[in-house]
């Protein structure tokens, strides 16, 4: 076979002049860059394009920031306050606390006891070794102190702090059977330490106890009885609790003083289902008591009927809940309350034969997750011996949307309810009317809501007992979950406003992790952040006035969720702080003590960024504008009827018996036709 071969090799052609750049294209690739792009192949072309986007954004994100930093220093930088005292603590600080004169730290190992005055320890329970992660406390008077803690178990421990010493009561979810035990979600006491309450959850439930603390009887027992107010827990006695296997034990040996008494137990609502009823009048005769709205379990609606009802619906918007990727989902029993104690008002009203104190609460608010009823419970029941577990309650607010969050002003006059649509509602609970119903407009969720102390100050005509006269203006902070918060303005007497104070930031590090209200200043707030910065605000010129920043060597401890406690007698901000470097060998020996800082507030000139506006004259009720003078006319209205809620239970009862006579009589008419 033949076989073609070339006698000589292929070569380069050299390059002829018609190829040679002339002298008008030696600049070609500067004059226009894209051409040498357009030369790669297009895949090298894409990745090219992709790397290109990248710096470019990149730049943006630079620019955008170097642009934010140069207003920053524009700014009015806000002055930087340092600690006036600090002091060492044994272990890690997980909560902060102060009531009267001493400061309660719990810790890793169990609570200490400070001198607010020299931050000197005066005493120390580390008994069984347990880590404390909450504590309430509130001063009693006669140097006597109620104390509650949580541990990391879940355990509610309840002490009374005495001449210096704590003094074990009782651990108030304690169980023999270990597999029945119920772990604490949250812990309240009311204002004055009458009344405690504590939500707790096991495995598959969760429910609300209400205990009455016999403050008085601990006094009279604590003189009688020398021996009880030592304190077995005191650091001098420790070694006598190092035996001590349980905490059940050691909660029998200890406990020397009257035991608080279960008063009322609270359980979520359960779910509405269908009607057993078979007429108005069955369902009449079942109710036992006068009340007109309740949670909505009384009524007549089949559970054919709610079925036919929800057939119709996903029928009417099957391609609404098919394109949404509808899921299944059963009804969870809510596991999260929200609770406050309540003093006498017009919307809690107590019956004759029930005595109200000046000053003490009458009862308590308690509205579950995802429910959309405000439950109102009477704490002035006659004691029984057996504690009613699903007790029904005594008022009922249905709202439109469920309940978010609910606050309550610390001269416990106004109340604030805010829904899941954003919707916010202020109320005069002593003249038993709104006085402001706002929303925010922005698609935001609402985290929580804090009662400011307003800067102006007024005198009320009648005032109520054992609380502050009213403010002309009532005014409210609402922080959103997307670190967002507002400011609600209330008048009594005009349309209330919502201000932006601070919008969502960009950079994650600025997202807020608290905020809180300084009553001690009007229109003062303490604003947390993640990145460590502690600021204080003033809302009313939405300004940054003040910065709390602690050492160099230190830095706020966990700034998502700072250790800190503001003391509103002593007018003092706690603040934890943790070291940030540990290298050297003396640093790490010191790392099982932590340090808290002490930012007292007459030390700095705070006085002067929240100027308090002067007190308004009383105003008489002709120079009153003409819908304050209604509210007062049905004000004194409502108290000249005060004689009719004690008539109900008889119309009531007379509505019942007619509605028997009724039923009885067609029950005989159904027999006569009967051959």
């Amino acid at each position: 076979m033949a076989v073609y071969i070339r006698k000589h090799p292929l070569e380069i052609p050299p390059p002829s002049e018609k190829d040679w750049l002339k002298d008008d294209e030696e600049d070609f690739f500067l004059q226009d860059p894209d051409r040498k792009r357009d030369a790669l192949p297009r895949p090298f072309r894409m990745i090219n394009k992709l790397v290109m986007l990248v710096f470019e954004n990149a730049m943006e994100i630079i620019e955008r920031r170097e642009m934010r930093r140069e207003a920053q220093k524009l700014k009015v930088q806000p002055t930087k306050c340092f600690p006036t005292a600090e002091f060492q603590v044994t272990g890690r600080a997980n909560c902060l606390v102060v009531s009267g004169k001493y400061i309660f730290v719990g810790l890793s190992v169990g609570l200490s006891a400070f001198k607010v005055s020299d931050c000197k320890e005066v005493c120390a329970w580390d008994a069984v070794k347990t880590e404390i992660c909450a504590i309430h406390a509130l001063d009693l008077g006669n140097e006597r102190h109620v104390l509650l803690a949580v541990d990391e178990m879940g355990l509610v421990w309840l002490f009374c702090f005495h001449k210096e010493s704590f003094v074990l009561i009782k651990i108030l979810n304690e169980v023999e059977d270990i597999s029945r035990r119920s772990t604490c979600v949250e812990v309240v006491l009311s204002p004055g330490g009458d009344y405690a309450g504590v939500l707790l959850q096991d495995s598959t439930k969760a429910w609300l106890e209400i205990y009455r603390l016999p403050k008085d009887s601990w006094l009279k027992e604590m003189e009688k009885s020398p021996g009880a107010a030592t304190g077995l827990a005191c650091r001098e006695r420790r070694s006598s609790w190092t035996s001590v296997e349980s905490p059940v034990s050691a909660n029998k040996a200890d406990a020397k003083l009257s035991l608080p008494v279960l008063l009322l137990k609270v359980k979520p609502p359960k779910p509405v289902t269908g009607s057993s009823f078979k007429s108005p009048l069955d369902a009449l005769k079942k109710v036992d008591d006068d009340s007109m709205l309740g949670l909505g379990y009384n009524h007549l609606i089949k559970d054919s009927q709610w079925e036919q009802q929800e057939a119709i619906f996903r029928s009417t918007y099957r391609d609404y809940l098919e394109a949404e990727g509808e899921r299944e989902s059963k009804e969870e029993i809510p596991r999260h309350a929200t609770f406050h104690f309540l003093l006498p008002s017009w919307i809690l009203q107590v019956g004759p034969e029930m005595k109200v104190q000046p000053g003490v609460p009458a009862g308590i608010s308690v509205h579950w997750d995802g429910s959309h009823n405000f439950c109102l419970y009477l704490l002035n029941r006659p004691l029984k011996e057996k504690v009613d577990s699903d007790p029904k309650p005594d008022v009922v607010w249905p709202c439109a949307a469920p309940i978010a969050c609910s606050a309550v002003s610390s001269c416990s006059r106004y109340l604030a309810l805010a829904c899941e649509d954003a919707t916010i509602t202020i109320w005069d609970k002593h003249l038993g009317y709104p006085l402001s119903v706002t929303a925010i407009l922005e698609e935001r969720l609402i985290r929580s809501i804090y009662f400011l102390r307003s800067s102006a100050a007024a005198s009320d005509e009648t005032p109520c007992p054992g609380t502050d006269p009213a403010c002309p203006i009532v005014q409210l902070l609402v922080l959103c979950t997307d670190s967002s918060f507002y400011l609600v303005k209330a008048p009594r007497a005009g349309k209330s406003s919502i201000t932006l104070l601070a919008d969502r930031p960009e950079d994650p590090n600025l997202a807020v992790s608290a905020v809180v209200p300084v009553l001690a200043f009007p229109s003062a707030a303490l604003v947390f952040s993640w990145d460590g910065t502690v600021s204080l605000m003033n809302t009313d010129t939405i300004q940054i006035v003040y910065c709390f920043s602690t050492p160099p060597s230190h830095a706020v401890a966990s700034p998502w969720q700072p250790v800190f406690t503001v003391d509103t007698v002593n007018w003092c901000l706690l603040l934890r702080g943790d070291k940030q470097q540990q290298a050297d060998a003396l640093a790490q020996s010191r790392a099982s003590h932590g340090t808290i800082f002490l930012f007292d507030f007459n030390s700095y000139p705070l006085k002067e960024a929240f100027p308090e506006e002067p007190d308004l004259p009383l105003k008489s009720l002709q120079n009153l504008p003409w819908i304050e003078r209604c509210n007062v006319f049905l004000r004194d209205r409502q108290q000249s009827l005060l004689g009719l809620r004690e008539q109900l239970p008889e119309y009531w009862s007379r509505l019942q018996a007619q509605a028997a006579a009724i039923d009885k009589e067609r029950q005989s008419v159904k027999g006569q036709k009967k051959p």
